[in-house]
């Protein structure tokens, strides 16, 4: 039997939930992929993604499949760190979060990223209040719309420095 194809992506709320055929629940790096092969939850079979190009996928999107019907996307708990302002200002935080680099969510009063026992020491010595925890992982998506997988990506010339002294250059 052929693997059935997803080939569009519907955003939440546009396809009717009689479509809806089964679920995927993916991690957040999982949800930005073109082309891999997918459980449905339950045991319910594989598919294909197999879009032109790769997508950030949301909780609740859709994952159109040719042969008809519709995967809804949801996504995985993970574990995370939840930052609060403690004795610090968020804004302090959220400076000191996004000058290394990291995948962070925006959630009102707290700040939201990937568990890290070194970036949770730093924050807690800014006078953070930082609480362990499992729940889906959605981060902004960043001034150039594209969130980076991993914490530190550059060009093999790009060269710069942080405000705790490491410096360095990619020379390829």
């Amino acid at each position: 039997m052929k693997t059935p194809r997803a080939t569009a992506v519907l955003a939440k709320g546009a396809y009717l939930a009689a479509e809806e055929i089964g679920t995927v629940t993916l991690s957040f790096d999982d949800r930005y992929r073109r082309r891999i092969l997918l459980a449905i939850d339950g045991g319910r079979g594989e598919f294909l993604l197999d879009l032109p190009q790769a997508v950030r996928l949301a909780e609740g999107d859709g994952l159109r499949l040719e042969s008809g019907g519709v995967v809804c996307v949801m996504a995985a708990q993970e574990p995370m760190l939840e930052v609060r302002a403690g004795a610090s200002s968020l804004a302090q935080l959220a400076y000191h979060i996004g000058n290394r680099h990291l995948p962070a969510q925006i959630m009102g009063e707290m700040i939201l990223i990937r568990q890290d026992q070194v970036i949770e020491d730093m924050l807690n010595g800014l006078g953070a209040d930082c609480r362990k925890t499992l729940r889906p992982f959605s981060p902004e998506q960043g001034a150039y719309g594209r969130v980076p997988r991993h914490g530190h990506a550059h060009g093999r010339d790009d060269h710069h420095s942080h405000d705790d002294g490491h410096a360095h250059a990619h020379d390829g």
